[in-house]
């Protein structure tokens, strides 16, 4: 039998999981209002934006975004019909489906993005403060390789290497 929490552990657990179950819910709640779009959909958009070319076979963005087929489908459907993301057969083999970010969805997510790096800056980052924010890259990616040890999510770099500091 696996040891109970110590009390330690117990408060920063639920502190975790309090923060996991309102931090999706508010930066869901600024994508509707700003861009009407879900948390979800916009990932979505976000991870075809930056792919070469911005298409990709849709089983890889289902892995990125981690979800089944069936529900990206669905919200690929939906952003189809706002003009944001279409469909293709693959060129090297028309069992694969693409999914393409078009023009308007590229317009789409460079309107969306500001806003919503405004809301991450914010809720997390100027919460942790700069001189912290090593710390929470340390202890989300420890979580990330146990939850993604393969690393099919782009936010699990399998390297050790911190991204260069933004420009002021």
């Amino acid at each position: 039998m696996a040891d109970w929490l110590t009390a330690e552990e117990q408060h920063a657990w639920r502190r975790t999981a309090a923060v996991m179950t309102l931090l999706p819910a508010a930066l869901d709640a600024q994508l509707q209002r700003d861009a009407g779009l879900t948390q979800f959909s916009y990932l979505v958009l976000a991870m075809l934006s930056e792919s070469h070319d911005r298409v990709m076979p849709m089983s890889e963005l289902a892995s990125m975004v981690s979800s089944s087929l069936s529900r990206l489908s669905h919200v690929v459907s939906r952003l189809e019909q706002q003009g944001w993301v279409s469909r293709e057969p693959c060129a090297g083999n028309g069992r694969v489906t693409m999914a393409r970010l078009t023009d308007a969805g590229w317009e789409k997510v460079v309107a969306t993005a500001p806003g919503h790096a405004a809301e991450v800056r914010r809720l997390v980052i100027d919460a942790v403060g700069p001189e912290r924010i090593t710390d929470l890259d340390a202890i989300t990616g420890a979580i990330l390789r146990r939850l993604d040890p393969a690393g099919r999510m782009r936010a699990n770099p399998m390297t050790s290497e911190v991204p260069p500091a933004r420009e002021q």
